[in-house]
């Protein structure tokens, strides 16, 4: 895969209009000093700012193609997202997702359990045209995955075509936090 491909970061906030640097900020800048993977980071505190954003990329920002990953760091309980109080089932994400994310690998931060059984996981990837989804089975656990794992793993999608040499790589690095967070990847 080429170096000059981005990650776009979405967050989960409460409130978007509270202007606040986030933890994931400060990680998304250290992994482009550090690893020279650019990113570009938003945030949305709705369904609808969640839609919002994902369009502005789709149809606005000319580089769609070089976001190799979708990032999305939100609350929520196991195959579902939280924001504003309302839960969205990982199918209605799916949805949303219809068809654009072709060739993208959509990760969760470990701020939320992903625990898919294979018809859910095959019906996410067909109805958003994902190459893979991947998270985490056990929730924050007083561990952020952003901090060691999603550095990691983000640094390896740079690396390597395949998700298997990917995963391979990852648990190599970080067996046991890869084994402690309960690293998922369904393809």
């Amino acid at each position: 895969m080429d170096n000059d491909k981005f990650i776009f970061c979405l967050e989960g906030v409460p409130d978007v209009e509270a202007n606040q640097t986030t933890m994931v900020v400060k990680i998304l800048e250290e992994i482009a000093l550090n690893q020279g993977i650019n990113s570009i980071y938003k945030t949305c505190d709705t369904i609808e700012g969640l839609e919002e954003s994902l369009q502005a990329l789709l149809y606005r920002d000319h580089h769609f193609e070089d976001y190799e990953i979708i990032y999305l760091v939100m609350k929520g309980q196991e195959n579902n997202i939280c924001l504003h109080d309302y839960y969205y089932s990982l199918e209605e994400i799916a949805e949303l997702f219809e068809g654009k994310m072709k060739g993208k690998i959509i990760h969760f931060a470990n701020t939320k359990i992903l625990d898919l059984n294979p018809e859910e996981s095959q019906y996410f990837l067909d109805i958003t045209g994902a190459y893979a989804i991947s998270g985490y089975g056990s929730g924050y656990n007083k561990i952020a995955s952003s901090s060691t794992l999603d550095k990691t793993f983000f640094s390896l999608c740079q690396e390597h075509d395949d998700v298997v040499d990917i995963v391979e790589a990852l648990h190599e690095k970080h067996y046991a936090l890869c084994k402690l967070l309960d690293f998922r990847l369904y393809y």
